[in-house]
């Protein structure tokens, strides 16, 4: 009798022992509603009613050697408009990659040479390098303003892309229409992150210059609405980094270790139960 109670003793030890072990890896592999929170840092009294933020403007980048612009003139002369507009309405198929989901087409444009320069018909070569979207309209206007009767002058970068890999929904290469494009709305065309991408270490690729920079920013803070780098730029690299969380669920071990755990903690449930 002795020993069928010593029995029944160390099998209810290994049964709560199970069952903690069981709760530990639960709680340990569940993420916090905080590690995935944007934005925090405000009070309760922000979070409720009203709040302001520093204003943050977006950057003026300059135009580089290899872009391509969209040269798009409007002037008194028919024959002038057409003949300088038509790199921008005769389109050039892009390639398809695996998993993309449209077709979508992108006018041929201007593109600046090495020397950075563009070829805009009756004025020839127009050093563009260095200058921002609206330098090089303001300079084009005077240019055409030799041979076009008060002519208007749009210019617009087609190239301007950014790159999201990592953990979101949606990694890949998408194309912007102008600078004002925040790090937010470039997330939310991703997909928003997954559950195993870390917001509180972000990384961020920039070229400034001939130098690259690589630049850390944390989504749980809100400090980062007041950040200079809260708008992206062209040629942008958005890398989100994966939790440890996400390797351990990628072990089928690990997957399968709840289920071994309730197996064992069920019969040794029965066997405490057939003993009494």
């Amino acid at each position: 009798m002795t020993i069928l109670t010593k029995n029944i003793r160390i099998s209810r030890s290994r049964i709560a022992l199970v069952n903690f072990g069981f709760l530990l890896f639960f709680f340990y592999s569940c993420t916090s509603t905080k590690s995935v929170t944007y934005f925090q840092g405000g009070t309760q009294l922000d979070t409720a009613r009203y709040s302001t933020l520093q204003p943050v403007t977006p950057s003026q980048s300059a135009i580089e050697s290899g872009d391509i612009l969209a040269i798009v003139v409007t002037s008194l002369s028919e024959e002038s408009n057409e003949l300088i507009n038509f790199p921008n309405v005769h389109p050039l198929n892009l390639t398809i990659f695996p998993g993309a989901t449209t077709q979508g087409q992108q006018p041929l444009g201007y593109m600046v040479d090495d020397a950075g320069n563009v070829n805009v018909p009756l004025v020839g070569n127009v050093k563009l390098v260095g200058l921002t979207i609206k330098d090089a309209n303001k300079l084009l206007v005077e240019k055409l303003g030799k041979y076009l009767t008060n002519p208007s002058v749009t210019v617009r970068q087609l190239n301007y892309k950014v790159t999201v890999l990592g953990e979101v929904n949606r990694p890949g290469i998408f194309s912007l229409l102008d600078n004002k494009t925040t790090l937010p709305d470039l997330l939310g065309m991703a997909g928003d992150l997954t559950v195993y991408g870390r917001r509180d270490n972000v990384m961020l690729i920039r070229m400034n210059g001939a130098k690259r920079e690589v630049i850390r920013l944390d989504l749980t803070s809100r400090n980062v609405l007041n950040s200079p780098y809260f708008f992206v730029q062209n040629n942008d690299v958005v890398y989100i980094e994966p939790r440890s969380g996400k390797l351990t669920s990628a072990d089928r071990t690990v997957q399968l270790l709840p289920i071994y755990l309730g197996i064992t903690s069920t019969l040794l449930f029965l066997a405490n139960i057939l003993l009494r």
